[in-house]
């Protein structure tokens, strides 16, 4: 298979379905393409009805491209990441992984444009986070929650109001920064620099106001993260947790109980904001983007130096931070059913507190003269005899 006949599958693939995210090449399954968030087939000249192992494996092979380094890696731990251009149209990120002895690849599609806060409609926050000067900025979510499309959305708000150097350590490359008032250098993991924590030890040489790592996988990570945020650099990153106070205690997790005390004082000083984001079913198709935004302040401090008690969880704090642009999930979801983005079940099926949940909705549609109830009315049961 030449490369050739690689980007005309992938090309058919992408063209054969509006708002294609990604595009899935699975042993005993047809070529599939991920369009608003469900898997569809798709039909080609000759047909693939059913790729074979074979088939997956010789398209892995020829995207690799005889890389030496990507094919040690994905025999010794099993996937590969790596970037893929489609000529003029399209790039990818490209993970292959085996199961069973046989290759499954999955490529999502980065956009080349990059998105500013107003075209994703973030909150304002994202705003008062372009303007921190040193500290670290966590954004959190599930795979494909959109973490990274929120962050080079808030990376083009500083290259577009501020001169400094930014250094951004990422596996692979999603968005391509252009030089604007910012200078920016984006180096790619296994290309320009093996692990996070050896590519973040470096910028610091570097002399960056900037950095973003693309994921705080392990410990010396994050302590090296640490240093850097307290020694006057921005650090931007993204964890894999559901919620605000989920992203404090997996950092904590990932130190021994000796050294908590010393971490719990270091985070304190250094977290400026954390964002977890999800994305949800939205209204007539497509997905919307909803948020929890926690902004550092003396409660929020108090509670990652000596942990959460009655009152005083990272989820109280957030509600009752409306002022300083907080948000908990709770809220946003009850208000993005508000603007008419999301419906009731879907409102539900995603909260974290379906309680909370329930009674703005039905405040909602309260205000609105809807029924709050499926009951339609309650009479008195005259057969029962006491």
């Amino acid at each position: 298979m030449k490369k050739q006949q690689i980007d005309h599958i992938l090309t058919k693939m992408l063209d054969s379905h509006d708002n294609v995210s990604d595009l899935n090449l699975t042993p005993g399954k047809p070529l599939q393409v991920e369009s608003s968030g469900q898997l569809v087939t798709v039909k080609i000249t000759p047909d693939f009805q059913v790729l074979t192992p074979f088939q997956t494996e010789v398209f892995a092979l020829n995207l690799i491209n005889n890389d030496r380094k990507l094919t040690e890696t994905l025999l010794r731990e099993g996937s590969c990441d790596m970037s893929y251009q489609l000529g003029t149209k399209a790039r990818f990120r490209v993970n292959i992984f085996s199961r069973s002895g046989k290759y499954s690849i999955v490529l999502r599609k980065l956009e080349t444009r990059i998105p500013t806060i107003e075209d994703l409609n973030l909150p304002k926050a994202f705003f008062s986070m372009a303007e921190e000067k040193n500290g670290i900025i966590f954004v959190t979510g599930a795979t494909g929650s959109g973490k990274s499309t929120s962050l080079a959305a808030l990376l083009d708000t500083i290259n577009e109001s501020k001169s400094v150097h930014v250094i951004t350590l990422e596996d692979p490359i999603e968005y391509q920064h252009t030089q604007k008032k910012s200078t920016f250098n984006q180096r790619e993991l296994g290309m320009d620099f093996d692990t996070f924590a050896s590519g973040l030890r470096a910028a610091l040489r570097q002399a960056p106001k900037v950095i973003l790592v693309g994921e705080m996988r392990d410990r010396e990570t994050v302590e090296i993260g640490l240093s850097a945020a307290e020694t006057g650099h921005l650090v931007l990153s993204t964890l894999h947790t559901v919620d605000a106070g989920q992203t404090i205690n997996r950092v904590l997790g990932m130190f021994s109980t000796e050294e908590e005390k010393q971490i719990r004082i270091r985070l304190a000083d250094t977290i400026r904001w954390v964002v977890a984001q999800r994305l949800l079913p939205k209204t007539g198709g497509g997905r919307v983007a909803a948020f929890e935004i926690m902004a550092s302040n003396l409660r929020v401090k108090d509670s990652i130096l000596n942990g959460e008690s009655e009152g005083k969880t990272f989820n109280d704090i957030i509600t009752a931070g409306k002022a300083q642009q907080m948000v908990s999930f709770d809220e946003f979801i009850i208000s993005l059913y508000e603007e008419g983005k999301i419906d009731e079940a879907t409102a539900m099926a995603y909260a974290s507190r379906r309680d909370i949940v329930g009674r703005g909705l039905d405040a909602i549609k309260s205000a609105r003269g809807e029924a709050t109830t499926n009951i339609d009315s309650l009479e008195i049961d005259h057969g029962y005899k006491g």
